[in-house]
């Protein structure tokens, strides 16, 4: 097996996390992946992975040599596409990476139509809520929100505004009463996300135009924003989520919104991908499709007849 095999191999065994995982992937055998890795290991005169029964991690040398195989991988993949894109047919495999509650929501229930226009085109989907290096991590193009964009080298495009509103479930508020002012957010249990501190400060408009940030605080934390919101439909704090997700809790009657008399900072989802002389076929696509689908207004703010339902003064769901 030649040496750019080699080293895919050892790429994908460390992006799937065990030799059993890549074979799937790459439709071999364990034992085959296992024969490959000690054989690379071998020539470099190097250990590459410290492996355990279920598990392998990389060793000091073995990062460093994935860091120079995943950049040489992605440049042979990247001259491949620069010949593919000069043709019409859309193929490969897309790498995305998005946040999980918004790309569960918004983005996978739609991916079907995106795959039946361009049939010969492959998606994987990375769902987190922490911050990615698209290059070091292989992705092809990332769906984030505001808060966690941070990379000024990549190319950055708005593709949706994303409101956020405080709300709580009825039992809550029975039980606790609802703030009438965003002071009073001090003195009730505020859900919150422990990887993205920006996320914990609620900002609010006063009805003196003065803006007022709370850095809020409780007794949950979690990682998504998803886990908030089933947090709070059970009953356990406060929480501030996005239109999109609460909006048909708040119709139902499982959610109610607080607050409403002051107006809510404005955060949006960003579509990102590396800067580079040749946007590949299959990422222009996708994000295409993307902006046809949330830009200028995204669909949870419309109703049937095509008319918003969020009022953009006061970022209010009406029911």
């Amino acid at each position: 097996m030649d040496r750019a095999s080699e080293m895919l191999i050892f790429v994908r065994c460390v992006e799937e996390g065990s030799f059993s995982s890549a074979a799937r992937a790459m439709d071999m055998t364990p034992s085959a992946i296992s024969k490959q890795i000690r054989r690379l290991e071998d020539r470099l005169g190097a250990r590459l992975f410290n492996r355990t029964t279920r598990r392998i991690n990389l060793t000091d040398v073995g990062r460093d040599f994935y860091e120079r195989c995943a950049r040489i991988m992605a440049e042979i993949e990247e001259a491949e596409e620069a010949v593919s894109s000069m043709q019409d047919t859309v193929r490969g495999t897309l790498r995305v990476s998005a946040t999980a509650a918004f790309a569960r929501g918004e983005i996978l229930p739609r991916v079907n139509e995106f795959l039946q226009r361009y049939p010969d085109l492959e998606i994987e989907f990375q769902l987190t809520d922490r911050m990615m290096d698209l290059v070091e991590q292989g992705i092809d193009v990332a769906v984030m929100h505001q808060e966690q964009v941070d990379d000024p080298s990549l190319v950055a495009r708005k593709l949706a505004v994303n409101r956020r509103i405080v709300v709580a479930s009825p039992d809550y508020i029975a039980r606790h009463g609802a703030p009438k002012s965003p002071d009073e957010l001090y003195n009730h249990n505020c859900l919150a996300l422990y990887n993205v501190s920006r996320f914990n400060e609620w900002e609010f408009e006063m009805p003196d135009g003065e803006r007022k940030v709370i850095h809020v605080r409780g007794n949950l934390r979690a990682n998504t924003a998803g886990a908030l919101y089933e947090a709070c439909l059970g009953g356990a704090g406060l929480a501030r989520l996005s239109t999109w997700l609460v909006a048909p809790r708040l119709r139902d009657g499982s959610l109610v919104q607080l607050l409403p008399d002051f107006a809510h900072e404005e955060s949006a989802y960003y579509v990102l991908f590396p800067p580079g002389r040749h946007l590949s076929k299959k990422v222009r696509a996708f994000v295409d499709f993307l902006v046809e689908k949330f830009t200028p207004v995204p669909p949870w703010e419309l109703d049937e007849s095509n008319n918003s339902v969020i009022d953009k003064g006061r970022s209010r769901v009406r029911a």
